[in-house]
């Protein structure tokens, strides 16, 4: 047993790996670097980061300008208890002030964005309690967090495990606006958002709803890029009924999708939006829960039940305004907008050429490829609950193949999630396309 193997078994022997069956983390790839949108294992073999690992790396791999942040932040001054401040503190309120959307201009920071969901949850709990308002209204297809509130609100199948213990009481789910797959059954534009007004219709017909949390684009449950008139509809919605709006921005926020946020895209302006990942490059775990001043003037005199040991720890926030800086810089190159076009076209084209995919959808470095095993059907290869049952799955032998083709693919149980740092040149979204139109072959010849 070589010395690398002999880690691995270490590592997989004695650590839990997350959302899986154990058995099948035995001999995960061992990485030694990475740089650029490319990582490389112990051999020194290249793997294109087709989906910026869990959809985080935005500013890919080896980004010197916040290296260089947090090791000078270390030897400053690693960590402060949350009730001193500091510089660092200081730098990450003023870098995010700028970059939030207008009006959410109060943070609070934690260490990821279950966490910052978990803050969010609780925020819109304790504001509109003297209102007896509780009940949270989250959608089917969405993945909030692993932690208790987060996961009730998730509406995917790893909230079925977390059942009963964390089944928070006045969490209910609405439909999805999902137009590859309407729960009604209808087609835009002639269905009237159906899938917004049904949200009017529960919260008049439920009665005390406090909020509804959304992905504005559904992250890793499709990249599911909704109708336009959506978002505004449920603004108004919300606005009427005298609900809160919470943007879940942890997968789709700091540009993936080509806006700062992916709410930008229809100017709708929520009251907490949450984010993560791409707030830091995922150089730093850092979670920011963002709220009007109305809801944090609720908490001049009353108690704020919340916190943790690492909210606002200068180490990860030092961060933050080196991430904002290095989005500047790099979309004033023209470089993100030109290869997000090249990558749509790509895969667009792979569409027509296969006949296992039922879908492509998406924006900016963010897209999903669906699979079915019959176009006219749309009959999925697996479902969530093939997913649960641990049945082997398509995607997953397809992600596999794509690995030894080196490049790196997120499958989920039906699609893939396409979502490549946005430093990706032109040259490695053809290569990574060229490994994709390779599988999709052997999918081709399971579909009908």
């Amino acid at each position: 047993m070589t010395d690398i193997e002999k880690l691995v078994e270490l590592i997989t022997s004695h650590s839990y790996g997350s959302w899986r069956a154990q058995k099948a983390w035995k001999r995960p790839l061992f990485i030694a670097k990475a740089e650029g949108a490319c990582f490389y294992d112990d051999q020194g073999r290249a793997y294109l980061d087709f989906s910026s690992q869990l959809m985080c790396s935005n500013l890919g791999h080896g980004n010197r300008a916040l290296i260089a942040a947090i090791k000078e932040q270390a030897e400053r001054l690693p960590y402060v208890a949350p009730g001193f401040v500091c510089e660092a503190k200081a730098r990450a309120v003023e870098a995010l002030l700028e970059a939030m959307p207008e009006g959410l201009d109060q943070f609070f920071f934690s260490s990821s964005g279950t966490e910052a969901n978990e803050a969010a949850l609780k925020i819109v709990r304790q504001y509109l309690a003297p209102q007896g308002k509780y009940k949270i209204i989250s959608r089917y297809r969405s993945y909030h967090g692993s932690t208790g509130g987060s996961i009730a609100l998730t509406g995917d199948f790893r909230r079925w495990f977390a059942e009963p213990m964390n089944k928070l009481p006045g969490v209910i789910f609405a439909p999805d606006a999902y137009c590859y797959r309407c729960p009604f059954g209808l087609e835009h534009p002639g269905c009237q958002i159906q899938c917004a007004e049904y949200v009017d219709y529960m919260i008049k017909e439920e009665g005390n709803v406090a909020a509804i949390f959304i992905e504005p684009v559904v992250g890793t449950n499709g990249i599911i890029v909704p109708p336009p008139e959506y978002l505004p509809r449920l603004r108004q919605i919300a606005d009427e009924n005298g609900v809160l709006l919470v943007a879940d921005e942890v997968m789709s926020g700091w540009y993936r999708t080509g806006k700062r946020f992916a709410v930008d895209h229809w100017d709708v302006k929520p009251d907490i939006l949450t984010t993560a990942k791409g707030c830091t490059g995922a150089y730093a775990p850092v979670g920011v829960t963002a709220t009007t001043a109305k809801i944090r003037g609720h908490f001049e005199e009353r108690f704020f039940a919340h916190g943790h040991t690492y909210s606002m720890h200068p180490l990860t926030l030092a961060a933050i305004p080196a991430a904002i800086a290095e989005y500047k810089k790099l979309f004033a190159t023209g470089l993100p907008q030109r290869v997000s076009e090249h990558l749509a076209q790509g895969l667009r084209r792979l569409f027509t050429k296969h006949k296992s995919i039922g879908d492509v959808r998406g924006l900016g470095h963010f897209w999903a490829v669906e699979l079915v095993k019959n176009r006219e059907t749309k009959e999925p290869f697996s479902t969530k609950a093939d997913k649960a049952a641990l049945k082997p799955l398509l995607t997953e032998r397809l992600s596999a193949e794509m690995l030894k083709r080196g490049v790196y693919l997120s499958s989920w149980y039906n699609h893939f999630v396409i979502a490549p740092p946005l430093i990706i040149t032109e040259a490695e979204i053809d290569r990574g396309l060229q490994a994709l139109d390779e599988v999709l072959e052997m999918a081709d010849h399971e579909a009908d």
